[in-house]
This record gives C-alpha cells, sequence and structure tokens, in this order.
C-alpha cells in the first residue's frame, strides 16, 4: 500500500473520530506526515466525495461526509 493510500485510511479514523472538524495542521499532526502529504489526502478524499470541507476564518475544516 503507498503511503498516501496509508495516509487516507488514517485521516478517515480520525475524522470518524471527531465530528468537530479538523485543519490540515491538525490532521498532519495526528498523522505525522508533513502538511503537503495531509493535503494531498484530503484533496483526494474530497474528489472522492467522502468528506466535506468548510472555511472559518483563515482556516478550511474537514469532516467525513454525512451519509
Amino acid at each position: 500500500m503507498a503511503k498516501i493510500e496509508r495516509v487516507i485510511e488514517q485521516i478517515k479514523d480520525i475524522l470518524r473520530d471527531d465530528s468537530r472538524g479538523l485543519t490540515i495542521q491538525d490532521i498532519s499532526e495526528k498523522t505525522k506526515v508533513s502538511r503537503i502529504t495531509a493535503a494531498m489526502a484530503l484533496m483526494k478524499l474530497e474528489g472522492a466525495g467522502l468528506i466535506d470541507a468548510r472555511t472559518v476564518g483563515n482556516c478550511k475544516l474537514h469532516y467525513l461526509r454525512k451519509k
């Protein structure tokens, strides 16, 4: 499994546990990857329709999409 795929699975688990939304910085710290890698994984998840993002001030919060 590629690194980005492992990060995507970690992000899905993290977002499942945290419904208040997380920034790229929060996610990169929890997954122990760079902000660039976290942002790439989040873009893939958003493109696949698995997460939603909302801008609050200068932060972008990411959530798992409700089914």
